[in-house]
């Protein structure tokens, strides 16, 4: 199996919450973001073909469900119409799910989330 490609590798930094390769250092703290990313882009590089698999549906994954979220904005204009009722959580659903599969590639690559990661506290306003 070919290995991660670039394109992959920058998704892969972006959903655990990790800044692009060119990004400057996080402050003070550039050290131990340093070290962070490093121990991630060790992982994506030595992931054997099994892995690569896994992180590939991941990814295919993730893709559909950051999709989803905007799209869940598409009828916000509408409450109600006939029997049917929008749901008022719909968008902060999709956010929490897609929140978890990066967590979940996170801990499948034995990284903790990034310093870009959203917390628990990021609220989205409906």
């Amino acid at each position: 199996m070919t290995p991660l490609s670039d394109p992959e590798k920058t998704d892969i930094r972006r959903h655990c919450g990790y800044p692009t390769r060119a990004a400057g250092g996080a402050g003070g703290q550039a050290w131990l973001l340093y070290q962070q990313s490093g121990l991630l882009e060790h992982r994506m590089n030595t992931l054997v073909d099994a892995e690569l698999g896994i992180a590939r549906r991941y990814l295919a994954a993730l893709t559909n469900l950051e999709l989803a979220v905007p799209r869940a904005g598409d009828s916000l204009d509408t409450d109600q119409a006939a029997v049917w009722t929008r749901n008022r959580t719909e968008p902060l659903d999709r956010l929490a799910l897609f929140d978890e599969w990066r967590r979940r590639l996170c801990a499948f690559l034995g990284v903790h989330p990034g310093p870009f990661f959203p917390t628990k506290a990021t609220r989205l306003v409906v």
